[in-house]
């Protein structure tokens, strides 16, 4: 009996030894648990830019995150703890055993409590921190200089961008953390009236107010800084000058300077008066802080007022001047070179051919509704889709040419329901297929774009040897390559052909990996499959926004990246990056507070392989200098000749430099200062509505050259005015990309501007009638783009009509195209009509010499055989018929038989041709 009852003990002791090794065990298992969750986003982040290459770029920004994260936390937690102990140890000072609860008397429980509560306003500090500090930490530790000094305090630029920002982050961080525990202090000893009869409690809140008044003083010592930084003189009144005023040197500078000695002084007071018990005396400082504060406004208010703003200019004049070339500066408006436009009207038959090559660029067709053609006639399936038309020239045969190009890309929302399984949509639907292509001055009898590359597989001008798009614009979902499944590449016929990823770019979906990112999609099935093998990658994030957003958030992107063709018959995306940044003394700023901007990196996708290239485009930037020693392995120096020859200068840098630059261009201060001779964008009737004329690509050639170019460009007028005063270029092309310049037209000239040529053509009985016979015919007539072509010193605008049916399934076509040249205006069914119909106008000595020459031509004409024209009646039949099939083919919405139809008659025309 005694010794079954020892062995039973015996067992009991070995059961709860066993049981707490398990619950130690248990207790591991969950801390790791916790911890893998935690950093599971890490792990797969890090194998995802480890598989592009960036995984030292990854560390990098997880590093500074992990330091500032355990510097937040270890600094509010300690903080946190030891307010909230010097809170219990006052309690315990100042009253007996019997009178406190015992979750304070208890040591072990208030411990346990006040560290949870520590931890808890760590973890608050800690995701702060990081969250908000990690650039402007590492912007901090590798900025480099901007070689340029402010005239006032002799700072360099780099100090308000760089050092400035994150000490006035972790001022406030901290000023902010002591009015909590100063709030928590006063909650805490308001109870029985502590802070006026214990000295703890008087200490404590004493030590308090000193960190709070230190670190008000540091933030008035910082103020004059910051005058640099806007043109708010006070809270009711905003300065002519973006920078430091008039005001702010006389007033608002010294005002700081005396308010951190007023906050130090009164903090000293206050401690004072509270450790003496004297709790009224305390609002003394308090009163004459706020007094100053507003008689500092007051004052700002009564010199700008008074002194300022009756004689302005002559007070701001050496302010202005630094406003104005700080903010050129800023905006790289420095280098623009500005020229004299005469504004003749010289053109003639010899100009033309001149400038054959910008007059055979002329852009007769428009990207909206080009994109509603392609989307109809060069789909064939419904999970194809064209995102967006984008411009860009190339060399073809020879010819510098500019074209229209878009990529074909997929979209798996236009499966039917009961295909959108998960095989289809992970394994075998899983890219986009080649682009099209279409001339820009060039459309089909029926008022179509004439296309350069077109149908799948692609024909025509390139020969595409990766046409599959994995990586595109389209919100595209994770997809697994080579598995089982063969993937659909693109229809031919009745059957579908298939293709294999070949390349090796995506995550390899072996050992943990597989389970990771099942785990991650959140895809059971990805694990179990068996169509999923060692030889399947993962191409994860496809969307190219997405992409380099997760690669480097730190940049700015253009929303309107655009595809191109490499050298190698590969497709490839370019996406502008800007660097920006808010406080650049003296600038004004354009949006928001951001008052600097470059577009100093390009980034390139392959759409096939999702690789990705951050290639240097400015390399003097000193934000992308300071960007290269904080990632030194994220950036591409060397940048192919076929990749460059592809850079745009981009559309919203443009705007936003021309838009400044309206502002900008005046150098004479007074001028400046009255805005006597600001320059706006003008307007035009764009799809029947007054829009601002947006900036465009055009090529041509500038006078002072030889060759025509790339030039993106934007006309000018005068504020509140519709004639033209200038224009403003930006060269694209080789190493003169990114050259600037302004053409000013003689101020004595009346140059017409866009929205005086719409008003003419509007005027114009001839072609407005024309226009509201096809509008009440139950057609719209859609207006495009109005062009502002400068053709050495003259200048001629371009515009095209579509016409589009009511017919759910009618596609706007090109119908008209509308030439203005000094008070002359044509409207004709083609461009060269139009052109030579301007010509005779111009010149009607000219009209005479071609009518001669067509009725000696008649005679000549007249002895064909009569089977010519026989002939020509079977092939309008013949055609005629054809263009019945296509129109039924679109009324029924079947888009693959009509494009196949029309590439019928495309090709019959050719054969007539």
């Amino acid at each position: 009996m005694d010794s079954n009852v020892n062995l039973s003990a015996k067992q009991i002791q070995k059961l709860k030894k066993i049981g707490k090794i398990a619950g130690i065990i248990l207790g591991v298992i969950v801390v790791l648990g916790i911890l893998f969750l935690l950093s599971f986003n890490w792990i797969t982040d890090y194998i995802w830019m480890g598989s592009l290459g960036f995984e030292k770029v990854y560390m990098t920004i997880l590093g500074s995150k992990v330091l500032l994260g355990a510097i937040g936390f270890f600094l509010f937690l300690v903080l946190t703890y030891v307010t909230l102990t010097w809170i219990r140890k006052s309690y315990i000072g100042h009253f007996h055993n019997n009178q406190l609860p015992p979750i304070i008397e208890s040591r072990k429980t208030s411990r346990a409590i006040m560290l949870g509560v520590a931890i808890f306003i760590g973890a608050i500090g800690s995701s702060i921190v990081q969250g908000i500090g990690w650039e402007p930490l590492l912007k901090l530790m590798n900025h480099a200089s901007f070689g340029e000094a402010d005239p006032y305090f002799n700072m360099d630029i780099s100090f308000y961008i760089f050092i400035l920002p994150f000490v006035k982050f972790i001022v406030y961080l901290l000023l902010g953390l002591s009015i909590f525990f100063l709030v928590l202090e006063i909650g805490a000893y308001s109870v029985f009236n502590m802070y006026r009869m214990s000295r703890s409690a008087q200490l404590h809140m004493g030590v308090t107010l000193g960190f709070i008044g230190l670190l008000l003083a540091c933030l008035h010592l910082l103020s004059p800084y910051e005058t640099l930084l806007t043109n708010q003189v006070n809270i009711f009144q905003e300065s002519v000058v973006h920078g430091l005023s008039y005001t702010d040197k006389l007033i608002n500078i010294p005002v700081s300077y005396i308010l951190a000695a007023v906050a130090i002084i009164g903090t000293v007071w206050m401690i004072i008066a509270l450790n003496r018990g004297k709790i009224n005396s305390m609002a003394i400082p308090v009163i004459a802080y706020v007094v100053l504060v507003i008689a500092g406004q007051l004052t700002s208010a009564g010199v700008q007022n008074f002194i300022v703003s009756p004689n302005e200019f002559s007070k701001e004049k050496p302010y202005l001047e630094h406003n104005l070339n700080f903010t050129r500066a800023a905006y790289d408006l420095d280098n623009i070179e500005e020229l004299e436009h005469p504004g003749n009207y010289t053109l003639d038959e010899e100009m033309i051919e001149r400038n054959d090559l910008t007059i055979d660029n002329i852009r007769i067709n428009d990207s909206r509704p080009l994109l509603e053609v392609y989307n109809q006639l060069q789909t064939f399936r419904t999970y194809y889709q064209f995102n967006d038309m984008d411009i860009d020239r190339y060399e073809i045969d020879g010819e510098y040419e500019q074209v229209f190009i878009g990529a074909r890309e997929l979209n798996t929302d236009g499966l039917p329901s009961q295909a959108k399984t998960w095989v289809n949509q992970t394994l075998r639907y899983t890219h986009g297929y080649g682009i099209a292509m279409s001339h820009v001055n060039q459309v089909t009898s029926q008022g179509q774009p004439e296309y350069m590359m077109k149908n799948v597989p692609p024909e025509g001008v390139f020969e595409l040897n990766r046409p599959q798009i994995y990586f595109g614009e389209e919100a595209y979902g994770n997809v697994i390559v080579n598995s089982e499944v063969d993937e659909f590449d693109y229809p031919s016929g009745d059957e579908n052909v298939s293709n294999r990823f070949e390349a090796d770019s995506g995550i390899p979906l072996t050992g943990i990996n597989r389970l990771l990112f099942a785990f991650n999609e959140g895809s059971f099935r990805m694990f179990v499959s068996d169509q999923v093998t060692e030889e399947s990658q993962l191409l994860e994030t496809r969307n190219i926004m997405d992409r380099v957003n997760r690669i480097a958030p730190f940049f700015q992107y253009d929303e309107d990246p655009y595809v191109f063709v490499r050298d190698d018959g590969s497709l490839a995306w370019i996406i502008d990056a800007y660097l920006t940044a808010e406080q650049y003394p003296y600038a004004e700023a354009h949006r928001g507070e951001e008052n600097y901007i470059r577009n100093s990196v390009k980034v390139v996708i392959d759409a096939y392989t999702g690789e990705v290239n951050f290639y240097i485009a400015n390399p003097e930037d000193p934000l992308l200098q300071t960007y290269q020693n904080m990632f030194p392995d994220l950036f591409t120096e060397e940048i192919p000749e076929d990749v460059q020859s592809h850079f745009r200068y981009p559309e919203m840098l443009f705007k936003i430099q021309a838009s400044m630059y309206g502002t900008y261009h005046m150098s004479n201060l007074e001028i400046f200062y009255n805005r006597e001779d600001f320059w706006q964008f003008p307007t035009e009737k764009y799809f029947n509505e007054d829009i601002e004329v947006e900036p465009y690509y055009i090529t041509m050639k500038l006078p002072e050259y030889d060759e025509e170019e790339f030039i993106l460009m934007i006309p000018y007028t005068p504020k509140n005015r519709q004639n033209m005063i200038a224009w403003m270029g930006v060269r694209n092309d080789g190493e003169n990309y990114g050259e600037m310049f302004v053409h000013r037209f003689p101020k004595q000239k009346n140059i017409y501007g866009t929205q005086q040529i719409e008003n003419r053509i509007n005027q114009d009985s001839t072609i407005s009638q024309q226009l509201n016979l096809w509008s009440q015919g139950g057609s719209e007539v859609i207006r495009g783009n109005l062009l502002a072509i400068p053709i050495e010193d003259t200048v001629m605008y371009a515009e095209p009509i579509y016409i589009e049916s009511s017919n759910e399934t009618s596609l706007p076509e090109v119908k008209q195209i509308v030439l203005a040249y000094n008070d002359h205006i044509v409207m004709e069914e083609t461009f060269d009509l139009a052109l030579d119909k301007m010509l005779n106008l111009i010149d009607p000595e000219r009209k005479a010499d071609e009518e001669s020459a067509e009725e000696t031509g008649e005679t000549d004409e007249s002895d064909e055989p009569e089977e010519t024209i026989s002939g020509s009646e079977e092939i309008l039949t013949e055609l005629s018929g054809m263009f019945d099939e296509y129109q039924q083919a679109l009324s029924e919405g079947n888009w693959e038989e009509a494009g196949k139809v029309m590439a019928e008659i495309e090709s019959r025309l050719n054969e007539v041709e």
